[in-house]
């Protein structure tokens, strides 16, 4: 399904210094470029708190919001946050006054919003906005449904399209996600044209910007473009190719953002069925082929289109639309003040139909650590920052705006895990202990597979498989856990070469610590 869910069918740059400075001119040089960092950003730095034991919650600020979208926070001393609507308009909040009842901006004349998919999607502010006072939107225009690119001048009112993608075929996959780089260029995404199974063959394509993040620089134009390419685009010069286009093999990159520490780029590309997937790549890698639609998540697709000697780049996070899941939304990495001993450097999303919240952070192994640590409010389809880099998100019905909080909350649970492996089977026993101060009446295990896993058979539980999701309940003999004791459970799987356990578990809908 995609970005608007069930209603709405849905490495990195490394500041390398020299390691040998070899005159005094350089490391002069080096020292008036690059500051030292700050108290600020030390208070920044990725804390030690295990992501289990965060918990995110929300507290609604505003109402009335008509199918918001997306939201952006002004830097302009004001505090407001600007909130598109399908419609066509951009709603401005403040948290001492609450939600202004006129819009700010209106162009519901331009924007096409039949269709679920459809409307007004995106929006970003360049980082010169309190003066030139220029901000860029991207929406579906009338009459044709094409996906617009357009820069709206606020104090004249005035509209200015840049670019537009035909994309009349079908009304879902267009994206929409629009943001500022660190390096001061505008970044757009764009859906594959929709219908199923990219009947268009637009991921994998280099002629159109179906499928596609664009990178374009916005401040000046070079004729007869309103815009201009920057000259170190991947595909400058390749003959057939659209220049404007970053990456390219997405299916519906709904929701994409910089980390402001690294500059790296955190992408959710919403799924066909079954997987949803959350790519992250380092700051200035342009020309990565992310795999739609020859993958989906990390599954080869039956019937995509696979380019023999291709090299696709895999996401770092899957999930399966089986959890209850139907459209990733991808979110922000926290760098704000207030959590940041808990949930500093942590990349935080949500899914649009299940309102589960995902945390990720790199384990500084090349891997990252994953948790459920929470829920949104239901169908959020945006999650933005304040200037400060505190969270709120917005969700699509019934319309409301919300405030996004963290706190350390210590798992009730731990499971540990012991795993015997031998040619193309394992068997994986768990242990699932009580860390919580009420005992458990009744239970259920809930966990995800590596990819390729089957289960054959089970003991001491009742194990469901559904895809790569397995529900494993209690059994009449060991349905109680009293506080401190355990209970064991295990499985038999069959693999096609990956054996490792499970990374995640859920007891009774509450995260649970990993052991061994």
């Amino acid at each position: 399904m995609d970005a608007l869910g069930c209603h709405i069918h849905a490495s990195f740059i490394r500041r390398r210094l020299p390691l040998l400075l070899t005159t005094l001119t350089t490391a002069l040089l080096l020292i008036t470029l690059i500051p030292a960092p700050s108290a600020s950003a030390a208070a920044k730095a990725s804390p030690s708190v295990p992501l289990p034991s965060l918990s995110a919650t929300t507290t609604q600020v505003a109402s009335g919001l008509r199918r918001p979208t997306a939201l952006v926070a002004p830097d302009d001393g004001t505090e407001r946050l600007f909130i598109t609507e399908k419609r066509g308009t951009v709603r401005a909040y403040h948290p001492d006054t609450g939600l202004a009842g006129t819009p700010l901006i209106d162009i519901t004349s331009a924007v096409d919003e039949s269709g679920n998919e459809r409307g007004l999607l995106g929006i970003a502010l360049p980082p010169d906005f309190a003066d030139s006072q220029d901000l860029y939107l991207a929406y579906t225009a009338l009459p044709d449904g094409a996906v617009t690119l357009a820069r709206y001048r606020l104090d004249e009112s005035r509209l200015e399209v840049l670019l537009s993608q035909e994309h009349a075929e079908y009304s879902n996959h267009n994206g929409g996600q629009l943001a500022f780089g660190p390096d001061g260029h505008l970044y757009w995404s764009i859906g594959d044209g929709g219908g199923s199974g990219d009947p268009f063959d637009a991921g994998q394509r280099l002629d159109t910007l179906l499928g596609k993040i664009m990178r374009v620089d916005v401040s000046r134009a070079c004729a007869p473009l309103a815009y201009c390419v920057p000259a170190d685009n991947p595909f400058v010069g390749t003959p057939g190719a659209r220049e404007e286009i970053w990456l390219y093999g997405l299916r519906n990159p709904w929701r994409f953002s910089f980390d402001a520490a690294d500059g790296s780029l955190w992408i959710g590309d919403v799924g066909q069925g079954h997987w949803e997937e959350i790519d992250h790549i380092a700051a200035g890698r342009g020309g990565l082929n992310l795999g739609w639609s020859c993958y989906e998540g990390l599954e080869k697709f039956t019937g995509g289109d696979c380019v023999p000697g291709q090299e696709y780049t895999e996401p770092v996070f899957t999930y399966s639309p089986y959890t209850g899941g139907c459209s990733v939304i991808g979110g922000h990495v926290y760098r704000g003040e207030r959590y940041a001993g808990l949930v500093g450097g942590t990349y935080i999303a949500t899914d649009y139909c299940s309102s589960t919240v995902w945390a990720l952070r790199p384990d500084g192994r090349g891997g990252y650590e994953q948790a459920e640590i929470g829920n949104m409010p239901t169908q959020v389809t945006n999650i933005g920052t304040t200037v400060d880099g505190e969270f709120y998100v917005v969700n699509d019905l019934p319309g409301g705006l919300h405030r996004v909080s963290f706190a350390r909350e210590e798992p009730t649970c731990r499971v540990d895990r012991t795993v015997t492996s031998w040619g193309t089977g394992s068997t994986v026993d768990l242990t699932v202990t009580n860390t919580g101060d009420a005992p458990v009446n009744g239970w259920t295990l809930e966990f995800t597979l590596p990819l390729g896993q089957t289960v054959v058979s089970d003991w001491n539980t009742e194990l469901t498989q559904l895809s790569n999701t397995v529900s494993a309940g209690s059994a009449a003999h060991n349905a109680t856990i009293a506080p401190g004791a355990s209970v064991t459970l295990g499985y038999l799987v069959g693999h096609t070469g990956d054996a490792s356990p499970p990374p995640r578990f859920m007891l009774n809908g509450d995260a649970c610590a990993v052991g061994r």
